[in-house]
């Protein structure tokens, strides 16, 4: 851990390659922003359909779900940018995002999913008897309850996808580490890579986790 070692680090160094650092994070978060908005948007509706049983889509998200879960994202990755070159050309940037919301898509369904078993069948009955139509039972019944229950294991996820960006760099993207890699192949200064691609993640990974943490605490307290 000798980049963890203030004393070696060459500060000048750090400061001018700063703003390399400072894009590839900017192109890090607008990834995972895009992908995490996607990936709940489809998580969410997948889980509705399974939860539902909505034939035929069903069958078609439980092996979407299982080909996502069962396969890394750089081979998802690999597929998008060189496998579909041969019919469409996709830009590496949506690339990227399409591959995250392709894997965290999965990882959302069965967090929305969850929330939505807990829901006991004698409330739904009960709405039913009293005339609720199923679009009111999901505003009303369903999603008040389940999505708070949904929380941790989303939030989870989105920590999950934002460190699973850092792959990206295989479809020639210069998110922040390719730029490390890059940074120490053509100046040999490691340890100011290293440090500078720690700090970046921490920036943004440790504010998140701790906001996650006091969520996931607020609403222990609340059951």
């Amino acid at each position: 851990m000798d980049f963890l070692r203030f004393d070696i680090l060459d500060f000048d160094f750090i400061i001018d390659i700063l703003p390399i650092f400072w894009k590839a994070l900017v192109l890090t978060l607008k990834i995972s922003l895009y992908g995490i908005i996607g990936a709940i948007i489809v998580g969410f509706l997948s889980s509705i359909i399974i939860y539902y049983s909505i034939k035929p889509f069903t069958w078609i998200i439980n092996i979407y779900i299982e080909i996502s879960r069962n396969t890394p994202l750089i081979i998802q990755l690999f597929f998008l940018y060189f496998g579909l070159s041969y019919w469409i050309e996709i830009p590496n940037f949506w690339c990227a995002v399409i591959g995250v919301i392709f894997l965290g898509g999965s990882y959302m369904a069965e967090s929305f999913r969850l929330g939505l078993q807990s829901v006991k069948k004698s409330q739904i009955e009960s709405a039913l008897s009293l005339g609720f139509s199923n679009l009111q039972i999901l505003c009303f019944i369903i999603f008040p309850q389940s999505i708070p229950l949904s929380i941790p294991s989303i939030c989870a996820n989105v920590l999950f996808l934002i460190k699973e960006t850092s792959i990206v760099g295989i479809i020639a993207l210069e998110d922040l580490m390719s730029v490390a890699k890059e940074v120490i192949g053509n100046y040999g200064q490691t340890n100011e890579a290293l440090f500078l691609l720690v700090c970046s993640y921490l920036i943004v990974l440790l504010p998140l986790s701790i906001i996650f943490s006091f969520l996931e605490n607020t609403y222990r307290k609340n059951l």
